[in-house]
């Protein structure tokens, strides 16, 4: 049977078996900080994960699979309900994926095997009955699934340079702040040339590229916790809530509107 317990106080529900299982976390649930001995693949059946690493933030909606190699530090931090499922893999499957922390984009298939593995039918009282040669072989065809895809960094990496992190700090804080570079850079005590150099030697995306990151990110947040696409244009930094739904189109895959309709219908049939 499996361990049904809470991992930590905010968690609602989670039910684990050696080799991963379901956690069902409300809005703002966060793990601790902790690593595992074995790379471990997480999907969010609904709502939105960030997986927090040294190295920075990972988003994940519902049509991308996060991969954390063994040994690296991490957090957990839901956003909207969220149906969060775990894949421990054997360490020769593990050797086929990076050595370094990804997202990939999640394929109708890739999501059929994550919830086949990770779901209770596998991991019943009458688990002992089931044969696992076909589960290794779904394993097997999820991580060749994954090694085809592309990968998809929602990605935001953690500065190192004080002035970055103050900027950064400051643009969390105020996703819509539309202030210049030149100025930006004014008030931390850097040119706007310096801020590109180090967004490109540190970071290795332009100081654009990083805002909008950011700015998805927070997109991502706000659609999960029910927002309309027009307030979440303006909450997030784009005047022009057509400019903003073609660049969530091109990165995430999906409308706004057609993404928080799906987590909608999800949340109904939970």
């Amino acid at each position: 049977m499996p361990d049904s317990r809470q991992t930590h106080e905010s968690a609602q529900a989670a039910f684990l078996w050696p080799s991963g299982g379901v956690h069902l976390w409300p809005s703002g649930a966060m793990s601790t900080l902790h690593s595992h001995q074995r790379g471990h693949l997480v999907y969010a059946a609904r709502g939105v994960l960030a997986v927090h690493t040294g190295r920075g933030t990972s988003i994940v909606p519902a049509n991308r699979v996060a991969w954390t190699p063994a040994g690296f530090a991490h957090r957990h931090r839901a956003h909207g309900r969220t149906d969060m499922r775990i894949l421990f893999l054997p360490a020769p499957l593990a050797r086929l994926l990076p050595e370094e922390p990804a997202v990939f984009s999640a394929t109708a298939l890739a999501r059929a095997a994550l919830l086949t593995l990770t779901g209770p039918r596998v991991h019943d009282a009458d688990a002992a009955s089931v044969n696992r040669g076909p589960l290794a072989r779904v394993r097997r065809v999820l991580v060749d699934e994954l090694r085809i895809a592309d990968e998809q960094p929602l990605n935001l990496p953690e500065p190192r340079d004080d002035r970055l992190r103050v900027l950064a700090r400051m643009l969390y804080e105020q996703p819509a702040d539309n202030t210049p570079l030149p100025e930006l850079g004014r008030a931390i005590g850097a040119s706007a040339r310096t801020i590109s150099r180090l967004f490109h030697d540190e970071l290795g995306m332009t100081f654009h590229q990083w805002r909008t990151q950011l700015r998805l990110y927070h997109a991502l947040v706000l659609l999960a916790d029910g927002h309309d696409t027009t307030y979440v244009a303006h909450a997030c930094g784009w005047a022009n809530p057509s400019h903003f739904i073609a660049t969530f189109t091109s990165i995430i895959g999906s409308t706004p509107g057609r993404y928080r309709s799906g987590r909608e219908r999800d949340d109904t049939t939970a």
